[in-house]
């Protein structure tokens, strides 16, 4: 049995659970199906909720929303952008033991690390937002002295952000929030085994002031495979980012080639822990259990 304490029911702030995806601004079930999953506890195997099984059709909508609103959002200025995302990091702090009593139930981390994870998701916001102000290009001597080279960054364009289950909120932030500091738009793909992380940032993201479109987020657990297929292949989006493993990182690459995205991966490795001869026990099995528990 689960404790009562440690239940969605005691959120402070319940608009932070939402059970449906986004899409241009709006909770949305799946478009082309009613199927459904479960989210679960990992410690009680308690059904925490219940969401759309979403598919490519839903996918294809969110990059359309993603698309139209690149058109605007990449004309604002990296000073606004950067409030935003600053109000953002802010709310998340406020809304520290909401999010990781969230975190905790749908991934299993301890609450403490949970709460640590929250303050560390944020920080990636504040630093992007840092970042998106310090921004520009460059003057590059040229040969011929009749000519003058000018360098200038601008944002490519939809971002298609998959995260991994093991820090549901801080690998949201980290992909998203350099995404969107840049002035591209996202569409997020959350695990399927964490996603009520990533919609409670979503709901903190548009109270910040992100306009609908700027980020939308695709729910799924069997369909993975069809909704990574289709952000790989979709023309609209210029570039994808994903955590996980390597095998899955080679498919993925392989399904962008014919549309040359631009990619940032981080695959593979089960961060091997090396204890030698001369180690001092005590203190090995200390590190261990903080690095890998």
């Amino acid at each position: 049995m689960s404790n009562p304490k440690h239940s969605l029911d005691s959120l402070k702030n319940p608009s932070l659970l939402r059970k449906q995806g986004l899409i241009n601004g709006k909770w949305v079930s799946a478009s082309a199906s009613p199927s459904t999953f479960d989210v679960v506890n990992p410690a009680t195997l308690d059904v925490l909720a219940t969401l759309p099984e979403m598919s490519s059709a839903d996918v294809k909508l969110a990059v359309d929303a993603a698309h139209e609103a690149f058109k605007t959002w990449k004309k604002t200025t990296a000073r606004s952008r950067a409030r935003i995302l600053r109000k953002w990091s802010d709310l998340m702090l406020a809304n520290q033991e909401d999010l990781a009593l969230i975190l905790t139930l749908e991934n299993g981390k301890t609450l403490t690390e949970a709460k640590g994870e929250v303050v560390y998701g944020a920080s990636f916001l504040e630093w992007f937002a840092t970042q998106s102000e310090m921004t520009h290009g460059e003057c590059v001597p040229s040969s011929n002295p009749n000519q003058r080279i000018v360098t200038f960054k601008q944002p490519i364009g939809v971002a298609a952000c998959l995260c991994p289950w093991n820090f549901p909120i801080a690998m949201i932030t980290r992909k998203c929030g350099a995404a969107l500091a840049a002035g591209c738009t996202t569409v997020w793909k959350p695990a399927g085994e964490t996603p009520l992380s990533a919609l409670a940032l979503a709901v903190l993201a548009h109270e910040a002031g992100f306009p609908p479109g700027t980020l939308n987020v695709i729910t799924s657990l069997t369909t993975v495979a069809e909704v990574g297929e289709e952000l790989c292949k979709n023309p609209k989006v210029h570039k994808l980012s994903f955590t996980g493993s390597t095998r899955v990182g080679k498919l993925l690459m392989q399904q962008c080639s014919s549309t040359l995205k631009k990619l940032s991966f981080e695959l593979g490795g089960n961060s091997p822990f090396i204890v030698f001869d001369d180690a001092k026990m005590s203190t090995a099995l200390d590190a261990a259990i903080m690095a890998k528990f």
